[in-house]
């Protein structure tokens, strides 16, 4: 099976800090890839050099075999990849369909749209409410609230749901749990096993070892700026994957760099 997403050698540097060490990365048709790493150990680095925020000094990118060089998000977005910031990157103050649609409004068709660039709310808010029922969390009640006024589970519910319905191939989740209670992060967890079931790739990045356990097919472990090894969670413990990441343990030799 050909990797649906794929890094090669990627090298980025910030001043005499070098981020990404000759770093590579895969990620197969319909799996969900925890990537797991210490603090500093260049998680971000890679998660934002594939998804455009981040440009790499050297290295290559492909996306279903075909090379991609992302200069923006936006870049990523077009393409198909959609990102779940540990921020959520919404507008409190704006609507759930609002927020959903940011940045890729639908216009109303005919004249007024094209010509007076009018908005299809009515549009916009039936499909909002679609993909929600779809993910089963319209426990809201009205699709025009604010998010400012939903809960945290809520609001990552939103914010999966967003990425579900523009990511046609991948889904990266940046600490979908962090911050919230048992109850909300359990329903995210079941959030990220729905999405996979429709078909759609993820990439799950958490300190939340348990979770990376349960949900993860495989788990990318990365250190000092590259991948140390790829494990499978049948086959290690949580206490050998936090071993690996901290450099108290060394993986067996038939894993290191392995996809």
């Amino acid at each position: 099976m050909e990797p649906i997403l794929e890094a090669r050698g990627l090298v980025k540097r910030f001043g005499r800090v070098t981020a990404l060490d000759n770093c590579d990365f895969e990620l197969y048709p319909g799996e969900i890839l925890g990537v797991i790493g210490d603090n500093g150990a260049g998680k971000s680095t890679l998660i934002k050099s594939l998804s455009g925020a981040e440009i790499p000094d050297e290295g290559e990118v492909f996306l279903e075999g075909e090379a991609v060089n992302f200069s923006s998000p936006i870049d990523a977005r077009k393409a198909g990849i959609e990102t779940v910031y540990q921020t959520l990157a919404m507008s409190p103050a704006l609507a759930i369909a609002d927020n959903m649609f940011m940045g890729r409004e639908i216009r109303k068709k005919g004249l007024i749209g094209q010509l007076f660039r009018k908005l299809d709310h009515s549009g916009m808010q039936k499909i909002a409410h679609e993909k929600l029922t779809d993910l089963g969390i319209m426990t809201i009640q009205n699709i025009n609230q604010a998010v400012e006024t939903l809960s945290g589970g809520q609001r990552q519910g939103v914010a999966v749901a967003r990425a579900a319905a523009f990511g046609s191939k991948v889904i990266i989740m940046d600490e979908p749990t962090a911050a919230l209670g048992v109850k909300e992060s359990r329903r995210v967890l079941d959030l990220i096993l729905d999405v996979k079931s429709r078909g759609i790739p993820i990439i799950l990045i958490s300190h939340n070892m348990p979770h990376v356990f349960e949900v993860s097919d495989r788990i990318h472990v990365h250190r000092l700026g590259r991948r140390l090894c790829v494990i499978k969670p049948d086959d290690f413990s949580m206490s050998d994957a936090v071993a690996f990441m901290t450099g108290a343990k060394k993986p067996p030799s038939e894993f290191v760099g392995t996809a």
